[in-house]
Formats: C-alpha cells, sequence, structure tokens
C-alpha cells in the first residue's frame, strides 16, 4: 500500500459524524480527535497481536497498545482466557475477592513496594498518593515538573504535557493551570519545576521544601514526548526526602514496561510512593498506588485517609493484570526482544529520515521512543521546552503518510509509541519501509 492508494475510511467518518453528535469532539479522550494531525480518528473494531482492525476493515501495525497497557500484545490467549475465567463468576461484586489479594502480592514481591491500594484508572492513583502525602506530613504544597502529565485531577492539571509552557509570573514554584475549570487558587497549591534541572529542583526546595509534602515525577516522560532522567536529576529528586517531603514516582506509563520492576527498578529509584496503571490491568482499566508501610497504613480504613472506589478490585481487571504479569515474569527473554526492536525501529527511522534530508531526533527506552521532528543532536532533548521546537506540521504530515500506509503512530508528536511481545520482523519492516516512504515525501515538500 502506498500514500497514493489511500484506504477507504468511510465508516469511520460515518461514525465520527455521529460520534460529535452525542459526545464532545466526538471522542472520550482528547489525543483521539486527531486535532494535532489533522484529519479524522480510526474507529477500532478489533485487535489481535500487533494489529487492529478498523470498522472499514483496515489492517493497521500499532505503535499505541492503548497507550501503554498491551504490552504482551492484544488479545493474548493468556489473558483472554483468565478475563473469561473471570466472567463466568460475575463482573463486580463491591467486596473483596481472591484475585486483588494475589495481583496485591504479586506486585509487592515483584516491585519492593511493602503496601498497595488498588483504584481504576492512573488518575485516581496519582491524585490518591498526594492526598495521602498530604495527610501523612501535615503539609499542603506539592511539586510537580513541567510537562509530566500525572492524569487529569484539579492539582495535577497544572503545566501538564502540552499545556501551558511558561511560569505564571516567573516566580519561583509558580504555576498556572493547564485546563479551563482548575481553580487558580487550587492550582497555586502545586509548585512547578523544571524536569531534569537538578539546581532549580534543589533552589524551590531549599525555599519551600519546609512546605511540600510531596514532589511527583514521571521517571520516564512520555506526555511531552520521550524524556529520559539524567543521574544528576535522579540525585536531586531523592535530596528532596531531606527537607521531610515523600518521593512519588508516577509509573503508571512505565511500570512493568521498562523492566519487569519498571523504571523503579532500571533506574534504581528509591520512592516513597509509587503509582501503577495500565499494565496490571492487562488492558482492562485500573490503577494503583503502594509503598512504605508506614505511610501507606494512614489510608482508610486503618488510617484517617479516605480514600474509596465502587469497582477497586475487580475481579476482570485483577484477572488480566494477574494473567499479563503472569506472561511477563514466565517470559524474561520479552524485555530483551522489546529493547531489541526499539532499537532497530530508532535506528532505521533515523536512517531513512536522514537520506530524505528531514531533521530527526529520536528519544527511546525500553520498549517506549519518540521520533521528534526537528535538527537536534541525539540525547539533547531532555526538557518539555527542547520538545517543543519540534515541528509538529512536518509530524502531522509524516503521521497521515504512515497510517496511510498501514502504520498507526501515536497522532501527537508529543507522546511516545509503545512497542509489544508481539511485534517481529515483519512489523518492523513494513514499518521502516512505510517510513522510507514517509520521509522521501516529506523531504520533497521542504
Amino acid at each position: 500500500m502506498t500514500t497514493e492508494t489511500l484506504p477507504s475510511t468511510a465508516q469511520s467518518a460515518a461514525l465520527f459524524a455521529r460520534a460529535r453528535a452525542v459526545t464532545p469532539g466526538g471522542v472520550n479522550s482528547p489525543v483521539r480527535a486527531f486535532r494535532s494531525v489533522g484529519g479524522s480518528p480510526r474507529f477500532i473494531r478489533e485487535a489481535h497481536g500487533a494489529y487492529l482492525t478498523d470498522v472499514d476493515g483496515n489492517r493497521l501495525v500499532d505503535y499505541i497498545g492503548s497507550w501503554g497497557p498491551i504490552i504482551v500484545g492484544h488479545d493474548h490467549p493468556a489473558v483472554r482466557e483468565a478475563i473469561l475465567e473471570a466472567l463466568a463468576g460475575g463482573t463486580s461484586f463491591g467486596a473483596p475477592g481472591e484475585r486483588e489479594v494475589r495481583l496485591a502480592e504479586a506486585v509487592t514481591r515483584i516491585t519492593g513496594a511493602e503496601r498497595v491500594r488498588f483504584v481504576n484508572s492512573g488518575t485516581e492513583a496519582t491524585m490518591s498518593a498526594l492526598r495521602l502525602a498530604r495527610g501523612f506530613t501535615g503539609r499542603k504544597y506539592i511539586v510537580k515538573f513541567r510537562g509530566n502529565y500525572h492524569g487529569h485531577a484539579d492539582g495535577l492539571l497544572v503545566e501538564a504535557g502540552s499545556g501551558l509552557l511558561t511560569n505564571a509570573e516567573g516566580t519561583l514554584g509558580a504555576s498556572a493551570p493547564s485546563s479551563a475549570g482548575v481553580p487558580e487558587e487550587y492550582a497555586r497549591l502545586t509548585l512547578v519545576s523544571e524536569y531534569n534541572d537538578p539546581a532549580a529542583l534543589d533552589t524551590l526546595m531549599a525555599e519551600r521544601g519546609h512546605e511540600v509534602a510531596a514532589v511527583i515525577f514521571e521517571p520516564v516522560v512520555g506526555n511531552a514526548g520521550v524524556l529520559i532522567p539524567t543521574p544528576e536529576f535522579l540525585a536531586a529528586l531523592h535530596r528532596v526526602r531531606e527537607r521531610g517531603a515523600l518521593l512519588i514516582a508516577d509509573e503508571v506509563m512505565t511500570g512493568f514496561r521498562l523492566s519487569l520492576q519498571g523504571a523503579t527498578g532500571l533506574l534504581g529509584l528509591e520512592p516513597d510512593l509509587i503509582c501503577w496503571g495500565k499494565i496490571i490491568g492487562g488492558g482492562l482499566p485500573v490503577g494503583a498506588y503502594g509503598g512504605r508501610p508506614d505511610v501507606m497504613d494512614f489510608v482508610s480504613p486503618q488510617g484517617p485517609v479516605y480514600q474509596a472506589g465502587t469497582l477497586s478490585g475487580n475481579p476482570l481487571a485483577m484477572a488480566a493484570g494477574l494473567a499479563t504479569l503472569e506472561v511477563l515474569e514466565g517470559n524474561p527473554g520479552i524485555y530483551t526482544h522489546l529493547e531489541t526492536y526499539t532499537s532497530q525501529l530508532a535506528t532505521g527511522l533515523s536512517a531513512a529520515a536522514q537520506e530524505a534530508g528531514v531533521p530527526l531526533s529520536i528519544n527511546h527506552i525500553g520498549s517506549m521512543l519518540t521520533a521528534f521532528h526537528q535538527d537536534a543532536p541525539e540525547g539533547s532533548i531532555r526538557t518539555y521546552a527542547d520538545a517543543a521546537h519540534s515541528d509538529t506540521a512536518a509530524f502531522a504530515a509524516w503521521f497521515q503518510s504512515m497510517l496511510g500506509q498501514g502504520i498507526y503512530w501515536a497522532p501527537s508528536q508529543f507522546e511516545s509509541i509503545f512497542v509489544s511481545a508481539a511485534h517481529t520482523d515483519a512489523e518492523l519492516s513494513a514499518t521502516l519501509e512505510a517510513a522510507r516512504t514517509a520521509y522521501r515525501t516529506l523531504g520533497g515538500t521542504r
């Protein structure tokens, strides 16, 4: 397939028109609307292995993987069978069940976190962890980093991802909401520093650390494009505890993806609390937070910090998560395959872009990758301000060419793509062939 023989998308377009009449923007999560890349989104009918099939019957190599959870591939037999077994016993109890105990045992054993509480999304996990940190420390301020995304809770939707780029009033730690509907008074409880700037964090904590309940961070950023922490920055993160603040690693995206122990294990982190999601639910809605027992024991009903959820510990999600972790633990070579494939993808994309004369700089780690369309040395894009120099129009043109050739890339310049264990040499070859065509077309228009 080439960009000159575009696939039919009539049924997706018709569904999008229907959706816009009943759903804001026609989608249930903003990036799905293709606003930053143009065109209409594909509506998906089914997914198997490394492929999606849309409602028009177009088969697409999938590099989104439901934004990270599908690390073992779509419709993996072990995961499907576990869900069906759980389904036979009912969909929700509103009472404890064995699977949530087993998954908690697995998460604590693998990660080293000593206590874990399940919730229903990454947003619930991060907002619950921060409430816990405030309750434990008796302080009200938190620190996050510009371009880090921790879900859409009010206090976290501040300088988040592709939101506002500038400090309000230019004052130390000042922040601005990234969304209408977030009160400025609430946003002021969130102090903002620069990711990968250890001096800025040290300065902020020296002046205001006594007020800070917690510092929350993405070990590897995914929603500003992939940004990889420097050793100096990681050291500064660990110093925040000298001021009495808790350190919270948001591993909703990286947990069990960058290694079986997540970014925490891969990078040698020692957070007080960790937030998880995505992979621990095997593709079903899930979230969790956990860590030190003295902190986690502040959670109700054992402690004074309230948090609850009707569907928390849902048996279907627990079953899918257990099956996914069992596949990952039982096949340690998966992570080697993921890293090798992603490295080969990065090398091939760089070569294709260079041949076509298209500026490109790639960040990748484990099975996460972002191809920034800008002329920057490899490894030099370390902050959201660096990433923001990317040519979003060039990316959009490249994305549409890839999609027309059957490659489903993340529809935003400022997102990570995710490789799964189901991606093989066949998908790699098809992707790089499509990329060469896309970059040649893009290079010819420059």
